[in-house]
């Protein structure tokens, strides 16, 4: 197939895939936003403590190379790292509702697809076409996105009334990270899509049917308690010799790779969630909402890990941030008690803790942003689903069933499995910091401190509760149009 052909058919289609390719390319442009920032933050030398000689002794200080920034967590070089992971977190929640804007228009694409298929195309020519049309969207976000970082770095280069830069725009990444920072969204877009369009690309009729035999199993829960395991720094020295020498970023591999695994552990938890929910409303709901939901939900249990598992994941770093929170503050608040008690007319050396506790806050406004922009993904999928079953819900508006009882199926099948899915992320993400340490010791020779780590019941439930809210915004915004899918002139042959 001709390159030509090959651009003039992924391009093809109605103003339902002009809008999912202008959503995709939107969704590629802020994720490379976000991962460029991370390899901009990464492309930072110097900032390590070093002892320096002085005529008493020795002094540590920070070595040269990224004394120019005012943000202690860009001039550290032990701080970085976890600016890094922070903005790479950020994006993931975009990459979802990129992989959320293909499924956009998905029963149309099937057919023009599935009649390329009729019509002579090879299953490779329709793979290429199927792939092309995400890939060619998400470069073309990448591009737009690298354009956007190029002008922030000179909208943003500030100084403070000290001459010191506030964010990194004097520094550059490397050529093969930029390139491959550019590359990663238009990959996984592209593996996305064509992951999407398999079905079609084997079977194009839709002729094939393969019946659920059961439900999903409770697997993904192996997975959050291997991530509990690998985040605690003790299993490291509980596993690896003492004569065994690692190299300095394994323990934060493994705490990523923690986190990791607990946020698929809950996202792929949540079909389990969402089939046992299912069963329970069919066997004791009492009304055809309940019954229909039900259905829908045993029918379909994964639907729930594609559309809300940006969110889930969101929330799950965002309960883990504020746990570190509670440790952090209690972690002061021994220290304090342990100088009060070890020198209790003396003069104590006070911590400036509004470092620490401004660094956590940033972390939770790009906890914050990522819930917006998992929210708007699930707002495309919701109407989506509504939009693909037009036909379906105008048969059942035309048969008696009354609008309002839609909407109220649609509420139980979107709450029924995001409740206790919610609950989950929440224990999950706490229980992350709090498998390091329950308590915090501070010791000395006379004197000891030991204080218990609480929980943060009430941020936790702030967090839970504003993404209760953001699913209720898009349900209410979904809710329009399920008014105008459900015409009785949907029902007429096209």
């Amino acid at each position: 197939m001709r390159p030509g052909t090959l651009i003039r058919l992924s391009l093809a289609g109605n103003r339902t895939d002009r809008l999912r390719t202008g959503l995709t390319a939107a969704s590629a442009a802020l994720a490379a936003v976000a991962l460029l920032a991370a390899a901009t933050v990464a492309a930072i030398h110097g900032g390590e403590w070093i002892d320096k000689p002085v005529d008493l002794g020795v002094q540590r200080v920070l070595s040269s190379g990224s004394d120019q920034y005012a943000s202690a967590l860009l001039a550290e070089q032990g701080l970085r790292p976890g600016v890094i992971f922070a903005l790479v977190m950020l994006a993931l929640p975009v990459l979802a509702l990129a992989g959320q804007c293909i499924r956009l228009g998905a029963p149309a694409r099937d057919r023009r697809l599935a009649a390329l298929r009729l019509a002579g195309a090879t299953p490779g020519q329709t793979v290429l076409i199927a792939g092309a049309e995400t890939a060619a969207a998400s470069l073309l976000g990448s591009i737009v996105g690298f354009g956007v970082y190029l002008v922030l770095r000179v909208v943003l280069d500030r100084r403070n009334g000290d001459g010191k830069l506030l964010l990194p725009t004097d520094v550059r990444p490397n050529s093969l990270i930029l390139i491959l920072a550019l590359l990663t969204v238009p990959l996984l877009a592209g593996l996305i899509g064509l992951l999407l369009m398999r079905r079609v690309v084997v079977t194009p009729l839709g002729v094939e049917r393969r019946p659920r035999e059961h439900g999903p199993r409770p697997w993904p829960g192996v997975l959050i308690v291997l991530g509990l395991v690998l985040f605690a720094p003790k299993t490291l020295a509980d596993l690896v010799p003492d004569d065994w020498r690692l190299p300095e970023w394994t323990p934060l591999a493994l705490m990523g790779a923690g986190v990791l695994c607990v946020m698929v552990g809950v996202v792929l938890g949540t079909g389990w969630i969402s089939y046992t929910a299912g069963r329970l409303l069919r066997r004791y709901g009492r009304g055809p909402v309940t019954l229909l939901a039900g259905a829908r939900l045993m029918a379909d249990p994964w639907n729930g890990s594609r559309t809300i598992g940006a969110l889930l994941a969101a929330v799950v770093f965002g309960a883990g941030t504020l746990g570190f929170r509670a440790d952090l503050a209690t972690d002061f608040a021994a220290q304090d008690r342990f100088n009060q008690l070890s020198d209790p007319s003396g003069d104590r050396y006070v911590t400036d803790t509004s470092f620490y506790f401004g660094a956590i806050r940033l972390v939770m406004i790009a906890v914050t942003i990522a819930l917006v922009v998992a929210a708007g993904g699930m707002l495309v999928t919701f109407a989506e689903g509504i939009v693909a079953r037009r036909r379906t819900f105008a048969a059942m508006t035309a048969g008696g069933v009354p609008r309002r009882t839609l909407g109220a199926m649609l509420l139980w099948v979107t709450f029924a499995p995001l409740l206790p899915a919610l609950l989950l992320a929440l224990i999950s993400g706490v229980s992350l910091i709090r498998s390091m340490r329950t308590e915090v010791p501070v010791a000395g020779d006379t004197v000891k401190v030991v204080l218990p780590i609480p929980i943060p019941f009430g941020p936790l439930a702030l967090l839970g509760g504003g993404a209760v809210l953001a699913m209720l915004l898009v349900v209410g915004a979904g809710m329009m149009v399920l008014r105008s899918s459900t015409d009785l002139e949907e029902l007429r042959a096209s």
